[in-house]
């Protein structure tokens, strides 16, 4: 029994002396890697085969926001407190499938779509798309609501607020589907 408790546990490994922390109702897939200095809030989720590595810099998830399968979130060394080289995650951000989001800015209701790449000191505003497939190099800005596709990605057009409102059913769903994982697992 304790070896099957232990299976489903999530993975937090230290580095440092730092160590992650998952606030009450979060929730992390066993399979996932969450290391160092990571903070993930509130219902927040993160889904199996994911790396989430603050080993030289810090990585922040916002509350509800889910960071889907098979994605890798790294920083850039400098210093601790800078967004320069941290990863910030806002509120009820997704992050699909086998993305990269690397020592950027996320800020709350973003989306990134599967396989997406989004390089050092990007920043994606509210509400803003990164297409799936699509590259936003390093130091670019997506804009409220702007839709970006394409390597490097650029810009395709302005979403409306009713074009937007189909992707922000995404991230209440994973979070009520987290519960379920949850459950299913026995934690």
């Amino acid at each position: 029994m304790d070896q099957q408790v232990a299976a489903v546990l999530p993975p937090l490994y230290p580095f440092e002396g730092k160590v992650p922390v998952l606030q009450p109702g979060a929730w992390v897939a066993a399979t996932a890697a969450v290391i160092g200095d990571v903070e993930i809030a509130e219902g927040a989720n993160v889904w199996y085969h994911c790396v989430l590595r603050g080993d030289t810099n810090i990585i922040r998830i916002g509350p509800r926001s889910n960071i889907q399968d098979g994605t890798i979130v790294h920083v850039n060394s400098g210093r601790a407190t800078s967004d320069n080289f941290a990863t910030i995650v806002g509120a009820d951000v997704t992050v699909g499938h086998a993305a990269i989001i690397h020592a950027c800015r996320l800020e709350d209701r973003a989306f990134v779509g599967m396989g997406a790449t989004v390089l050092d000191g990007a920043v994606i505003e509210e509400g803003g798309v990164l297409a799936a497939g699509s590259v936003l190099p390093p130091g670019k800005r997506i804009g409220r609501l702007e839709l970006w596709m394409g390597n490097p990605a650029k810009l395709l057009r302005v979403l409306t607020e009713e074009q937007r409102a189909g992707f922000d059913r995404t991230a209440p769903h994973y979070v009520e589907l987290a519960g379920r994982h949850r459950a299913s697992l026995g934690r």
